[in-house]
Order: structure tokens, then C-alpha cells, then sequence
């Protein structure tokens, strides 16, 4: 039997990834998508033209805040699974335009936990971001740690999403999965982020900005592994504790609601300067560098505990940085013609 997803956010970098690989695993997938401008439109718009050439894709172009529009598309696809990426990404353009924060990641939000309260899908899983762990620096960060004190308001938006969905599975048994990304990165990727800012520049013979001095590190995680990992929680659904000690040692279940946290990231801390040599390594060219100090928002590190991924889903990410890299610089020669 063929199943239907719900996926917000179906043109962006994860969400184009993701799309592809659910049709190609039979499913029937609409795709939710603004096609904002925060970055180059052309990209998403690319991105969406390849999935509609899918018979099992359907593409919705309306901004997820809009006033029943969610309701609307819940009621007549009656969804099996909703896979909750759209949202205002970035954690330096949260000081700079907050308000966009908060129409896409809390209203946008607010209104798919509503529409799902009314036509409740079999599991509900909405994206989460490693920066909600903010100064936080007991590592690797395990699901179950403090996270508290987050360092942007973008950071702020993601955790609110996690308690908003939180008592949506509580007050209406809605079996959900917030998933926390680490530093994601791939072909198809961000224009905004550091792996396609610096691969441009260095190609282009311009200088790079290497924050804190290059004495930062991040869990870089590659892109189909993200994915990979996303399609195997789907059927990961949590079930509501018959009592709060029924929950197992190390994992995020919530003692009084069908909901679970789960990291997904490579599970390898690797320094910035590590990362640029491996740009340098796939490009041929060597990085004139202009280091910087820390930006506002910003954390020094992330590192990401993935046992419990591995245990729910018997998977961990695992593509070496390097070669996952490589494939991106491949990529950006060959869309852009370099």
C-alpha cells in the first residue's frame, strides 16, 4: 500500500534531498515550500523542477504561516507521516531579522501542530538544530543534557519548537520525533553556509572569513546520511509511557507523551582548519584566510552523541568529511561551470 508524506520546506537543501529519496521509495510525497528569497530562488527552483519531474511528487508553493492552509492540505492528503524542514534558517540573520524567526518558526509551526491536532498523521517529525544545546559544553551532547541556554534567537525559535510540539503529543497523543541536526552539508547545499561560501571564494581566488581564529569545530554531517537517518525514524514511532519509569536509560522519551529527541549527526568532533584543508585537498587551491573573531550567536564547538539514533534505527552516519567534500566541490563545478 502506498504511503503519503507531508514534507514542509520540500525545495530547501534537506528537503530536496529528502523528497527524492521518499519517491524513490514509492512513497507519495507533497511538498510544502515559500520559495523565499533568503538565498537565491534559482537554487530551490531547480530543486523543485527535478522532484516534479516524479509522477509521486506534488508541489505546493504558499509560506506554511498562511491561515488554513495547512488544515486544508492535512484534511485532504490525510498524511501517514508529516516531516516538519521548513523554517527561517541561520544564526546570524536571527540579529538581523528576527521577526522572520518568528512567522515561520513559531507561527509556521504553530499552525502544522494545529492541523495535525485535527487530522492526526501516524508520527509527526520536525527538525530541530544542534544550536538549541547553545552553552551547553559537556560533549558529545546526549539528547537527555541541559539545553537551556541558547546563544541566538534563531536557536531560541527551535527550542520553543520542541516544547510546542512537546505538549501537542502530550495533550493530543501525537506520536513525534524532533530530530537535531549537526552542521549539514552536500550538494544541493546552502549558499549561506561556510562549505559553499568557502569553495566559492577559494575557486574564485578570494579570501575567506575563519572565525575565532579557526579555533572552532563542528560535527560536520553529510547530507544523505541525514537523510538516511530521517527515513529510518519515520517508522521509529514513540509510543506515551504506560508510567514515567518505563522509560529506558539514555533514551529522550518523554515520561508522559509519544515524543522523542533524536541527535543525527556523524558523531565526530572536526576542527575548522581540518575542514578548509579538505576544501583545499577537493579544489586544488589553497585558502587565503582572514581570521576573524567569534560572531554573535556563534558557539566554539558541537559534537554529537548518535547512540540513540543507532539504537532506534540500528544506523549512524559515517561518510569521512573528506569524501563528502569532494562530492560537494564536484557538484558546485559542475552546476556552476567551474
Amino acid at each position: 500500500m502506498t504511503r503519503t508524506a507531508l514534507v514542509t520546506g520540500s525545495a530547501g537543501f534537506i528537503g530536496y534531498h529528502l523528497c527524492a529519496r521518499l519517491v524513490a521509495q514509492g512513497w507519495q510525497v507533497i511538498g510544502v515550500d515559500a520559495m523565499t528569497d533568503y538565498y537565491d530562488v534559482r537554487l530551490k527552483e531547480r530543486r523543485q523542477a527535478m522532484l516534479l519531474q516524479n509522477a509521486g511528487f506534488r508541489a505546493v508553493t504558499e509560506r506554511i504561516e498562511t491561515p488554513g492552509l495547512l488544515h486544508g492540505l492535512m484534511e485532504e492528503a490525510r498524511p501517514d507521516a508529516v516531516i516538519h524542514l521548513a523554517a527561517q534558517a541561520g544564526v546570524r540573520y536571527s540579529i538581523d531579522a528576527p521577526e522572520t524567526y518568528v512567522e515561520a518558526n513559531l507561527i509556521g509551526t504553530f499552525r502544522l501542530l494545529e492541523a495535525m491536532r485535527a487530522f492526526p498523521p501516524a508520527h509527526s517529525l520536525l527538525a530541530s538544530t544542534s544550536s538549541v544545546y547553545g552553552a551547553n559544553t559537556d560533549m558529545p551532547y546526549a539528547e537527555t543534557a541541559k539545553a537551556d541556554t541558547q546563544m541566538s534567537f534563531y536557536a531560541a525559535t527551535k527550542k520553543a519548537n520542541e516544547t510546542m510540539a512537546h505538549s501537542y503529543a502530550h495533550l493530543y497523543d501525537l506520536p513525534t520525533t524532533m530530530f537535531r541536526f549537526f552542521t549539514v552539508y552536500g550538494p544541493w547545499g546552502r549558499p549561506d553556509m561556510a562549505l559553499f561560501k568557502f569553495t566559492k571564494a577559494i575557486l574564485e581566488g578570494q579570501p575567506i572569513d575563519v572565525y575565532n581564529h579557526g579555533d572552532m569545530s563542528r560535527d560536520f554531517t553529510y547530507v544523505e546520511d541525514l537523510v538516511d537517518g530521517i527515513t529510518r525514524l519515520i517508522d521509529a514511532v514513540p509510543v506515551r509511557p504506560a508510567t514515567p519509569d518505563d522509560v529506558p536509560e539514555g533514551d529522550s522519551l518523554s515520561p508522559v507523551a509519544p515524543f522523542r529527541i533524536v541527535n543525527i549527526g556523524n558523531s565526530d568532533s572536526v576542527r575548522l582548519t581540518a575542514f578548509i584543508e579538505a576544501i583545499e585537498a577537493a579544489t586544488g587551491e589553497r585558502a587565503q584566510q582572514n581570521l576573524m573573531d567569534m560572531q554573535p550567536g556563534d558557539v566554539p564547538a558541537t559534537w554529537a552523541d548518535a547512540t540513540l539514533l543507532q539504537s532506534l534505527t540500528g544506523y549512524r552516519p559515517q561518510t569521512p568529511v573528506a569524501d563528502g567534500v569532494a562530492r560537494f566541490v564536484a557538484w558546485y563545478r559542475d552546476y556552476y561551470g567551474v
